[in-house]
């Protein structure tokens, strides 16, 4: 039989390294991705490019902050989940709204270039390489990788 101290460890993480949670790190690839795709893509002024950064950001910040959080309370950990999954969803709907009003093509699942897309983001958590990569990339290909990441991000939570 367990003494309180060995109940109250098994019930509390010990640890709160968001850093190695995958999905912790896919947020941080769409967040540098966002980055770089607002401002490079979208017209200075336009209040998207606030949005999409902000939608970014939050997605990864609050996996961090829920990640901590979830320490001591796995309420404030799901409510902090949720958010992020609610703020990376908002980011998709920019994502798939631009390609929409532009007449560029959303990719199909078993497209050739979605399949390769999603064994490299399967591939790769280190947000230097999204960095690197995208800039030879066209906006519709960045849109396209951004929207896999997002599905991969929601797997990596599913999973967690």
């Amino acid at each position: 039989m367990k003494n309180k101290m060995e109940e109250d460890k098994d019930f509390l993480r010990q640890d709160n390294n968001y850093r190695s949670l995958k999905a912790f790190q896919k947020a941080e690839c769409i967040y540098d991705v966002t980055y770089y795709f607002a401002h490079k893509y979208l017209k200075t002024g336009d209040r998207t490019i606030d949005q999409m950064v902000q939608a970014a950001r939050s997605g990864k910040q609050n996996l961090a902050e829920g990640n901590i959080d979830g320490i001591t309370s796995r309420e404030m950990e799901l409510k902090l989940t949720n958010v992020n999954r609610a703020s990376l969803h908002e980011l998709l709907l920019d994502y798939e709204d631009y390609l929409r009003v532009r007449d560029l093509e959303q990719w199909k699942y078993d497209d050739p270039r979605c399949v390769q897309t999603r064994a490299f983001c399967k591939a790769h958590l280190d947000s230097a390489v999204y960095r690197e990569k995208i800039k030879e990339r066209s906006d519709e290909t960045i849109a396209n990788i951004a929207i896999r990441l997002f599905t991969s991000v929601m797997c990596s939570l599913e999973v967690s």
